[in-house]
């Protein structure tokens, strides 16, 4: 196929993506699990390049949820040394693309080595001007909303804020993306047309766009045709034309 043509004038400043389908790649190809996640790291890195050499501001993945922790041990024990071995092979690299490394979710309850390796990619890039790279870690939104409500009600109660002064913007500004824009367009692989308590709130007027390649066969052209189809919505945001 072709590679799809892009707008640069249509470009979505933020994208989202709900990387799936990682063990059903591996189990097609009789091997263990833990090797898809590890081809999973190959497209990551090729995605991430590839959106910010398009100008793409915000670059969100989900990359461990609070659910993930029910999955057995053995797996979630690679998961965190392999994400200790991407930022180790990648940061540098991240770092002279003037690339900026952003977490949002509970990370500090990550392992001790995860979060050395986090805090680590964090302080390094912290000043670059280039593209934002979110990762999503120890991430659930439901908790994320939980923990917003919490913090303006503490406000509340201690006279800080009045109730009828609560807005969107009250809520937005204590979720875990409160610096950065809502997406324009959300990715999901694997065939899977589901959300699965990834940025509820943040997601009301995003476009969403669903793949059936499992994410490690999710190639720069199938990116590109993603991109290429959001450039050619309208968005309307529940107004008219």
């Amino acid at each position: 196929m072709d590679t799809p043509k892009i707008n640069k004038s249509k470009l979505p400043r933020h994208i989202a993506i709900i990387m799936d389908g990682n063990g059903r790649w591996a189990k097609k190809r009789l091997m263990p699990r833990t090797m898809g996640h590890r081809a999973g790291m190959t497209t990551l890195k090729t995605t991430v390049k590839t959106c910010a050499e398009l100008g793409i501001e915000y670059l969100t993945v989900f990359a461990f949820s609070t659910e993930n922790w029910k999955r057995p041990a053995d797996e979630v024990d690679y998961l965190m040394k392999l994400l200790v071995e991407y930022l180790g092979k990648e940061l540098r690299e991240l770092h002279q693309e003037n690339i900026k490394i952003n977490v949002i979710g509970a990370y500090h309850d990550l392992p001790s080595e995860c979060l050395v390796q986090v805090e680590e990619a964090l302080s390094l890039t912290r000043n670059n001007t280039g593209m934002v790279f979110n990762i999503a870690l120890n991430y659930g939104s439901r908790r994320e909303i939980i923990r917003a409500v919490q913090n303006i009600a503490s406000k509340v109660q201690n006279g800080l804020l009045s109730p009828g002064d609560i807005d969107e913007k009250t809520i937005a500004n204590e979720l875990y993306s409160c610096n950065i824009p809502d997406p324009d367009l959300l990715i999901r692989t694997a065939g899977e047309m589901r959300i699965s308590n990834f940025l509820l709130w943040q997601i009301a007027y995003t476009e969403l766009w669903f793949s059936s390649k499992l994410w490690p066969e999710f190639t720069k052209d199938e990116l590109l045709r993603a991109i290429s189809d959001y450039g050619q919505r309208e968005r309307r945001f529940g107004g008219l034309t």
